[in-house]
C-alpha cells in the first residue's frame, strides 16, 4: 500500500509539472511570437507586466522586463493563494511561474509581420489552451487565475467571466498606448482567452441532472455512494403515453462528474429518460471538489 501511494504521489508530481511546463511555453509562444509582434497586450498578471515593461521603454531610463514584471506581480498573489486556496496548490503555482517566466525569456520573438487580428486569435487561443490544461491538472498559473478561483467559490461566476471582468482596465490603456484599433485587438484576445480557458477547464462547470426512472432506489445509492451527490426525489410521477407510475431525480453536479452518473444511471435503468442542464449558480449546500 505504501509503495502504491508513492506512486500515486509521484504520478501526481509529474503530471502537474508537466501541466506547469506546456503552460509555460504556451505563454512564452503567445508573448514573443504573437502579442509582442502585434502590439497586442495579454490578460491578467501578463497583460500587467506588459503595461509595466512599455511605460519604462517610454519613460524610465532602465526597461524592466515583462518576464521579470510577470513574477514580481505575482508575489502578492502567491501569498493570497497560500493563506486562502491551500499550501501544494500555491507551491505548483509558483513552479508554474518560475517556468513561465523563464520561457518568456528563453523563447526568442520571430521576426515576422502579421495581421494584429491574427496575432489576437492565436495568442489567445495558444494561451487560453495552455491556462485550461493547467487548472484542469489542479496548477493555476498566478495572478487572477488564483483571484477568479477564490471568486468562483464564494459567487459561483465562471472564471473566464472573472478574467473579462478585470481586464478591462488593460483593454483601455491598450486604447491609449496602441490606438483605439489595438484596444479592440486586445479585447478580442481577452475574450477569445477567457472561452478557451471555460472550454477547456470545464470540470467545475455546474450541470442540473433530472432522471425519470421505473428504479430509483440503486441509482440514488449509486450516486451517493460514489459521487456523494444529494438527490431531490420526486414520487407519483406519471408517464403520459402509458401512464406508469415514475419518479423523478434532480441532482446536480460537476462537469467532472459526468462520465459517472452517466454509467450508474443506464447500468441501473437502460430505460431511463435522462436531461442535463447547465447551470448559472447554485444557492444552499453544495459540496465543491477541493483544489490540492
Amino acid at each position: 500500500m505504501n509503495k502504491l501511494n508513492q506512486l500515486a504521489r509521484r504520478y501526481n508530481f509529474l503530471s502537474k509539472l508537466s501541466a506547469a511546463l506546456l503552460y509555460a511555453i504556451a505563454v512564452g509562444v503567445a508573448l514573443n511570437f504573437f502579442w509582442e509582434p502585434g502590439h497586442i497586450y495579454s490578460s491578467g498578471i501578463t497583460g500587467f507586466a506588459q503595461i509595466v515593461n512599455s511605460l519604462t521603454s517610454r519613460y524610465c531610463p532602465v526597461t524592466l522586463a515583462t518576464s521579470l514584471m510577470y513574477f514580481l506581480l505575482n508575489i502578492p498573489c502567491f501569498i493570497l493563494g497560500w493563506f486562502k486556496i491551500g499550501h501544494k496548490f500555491t507551491f505548483y503555482t509558483i513552479i508554474a511561474v518560475i517556468m513561465g517566466a523563464i520561457m518568456m525569456r528563453v523563447i526568442q520573438p520571430v521576426n515576422i509581420h502579421l495581421d494584429p487580428m491574427i496575432c489576437a486569435i492565436f495568442g489567445a487561443v495558444i494561451n487560453g489552451a495552455g491556462t485550461g490544461l493547467c487548472l484542469k491538472s489542479g496548477v493555476a498559473t498566478g495572478g487572477l487565475d488564483i483571484v477568479g478561483i477564490i471568486v468562483r467559490h464564494k459567487t459561483g461566476t465562471s472564471f473566464g467571466k472573472v478574467n473579462i471582468a478585470i481586464n478591462l482596465v488593460i483593454i483601455v490603456f491598450a486604447g491609449f498606448v496602441f490606438g483605439w484599433t489595438r484596444a479592440l485587438y486586445t479585447a478580442l484576445n481577452i475574450f477569445i482567452n477567457g472561452r478557451v480557458i471555460d472550454a477547456v477547464y470545464n470540470q467545475h462547470q455546474k450541470l442540473e441532472v433530472m432522471v425519470v426512472t421505473n428504479h430509483p432506489k440503486h441509482i440514488i445509492q449509486g450516486v451517493q455512494h460514489k459521487m456523494h451527490r444529494g438527490i431531490t426525489i420526486l414520487h407519483d410521477a406519471e408517464g403520459a403515453y402509458a401512464h406508469n407510475e415514475k419518479t423523478v431525480l434532480i441532482t446536480v453536479i460537476d462537469h467532472y462528474d459526468l462520465y459517472d452518473i452517466n454509467n450508474i444511471i443506464f447500468n441501473n435503468d437502460p430505460e431511463a429518460f435522462v436531461t442535463v442542464s447547465k447551470v448559472l449558480h447554485v444557492y444552499g449546500r453544495f459540496k465543491e471538489q477541493e483544489i490540492v
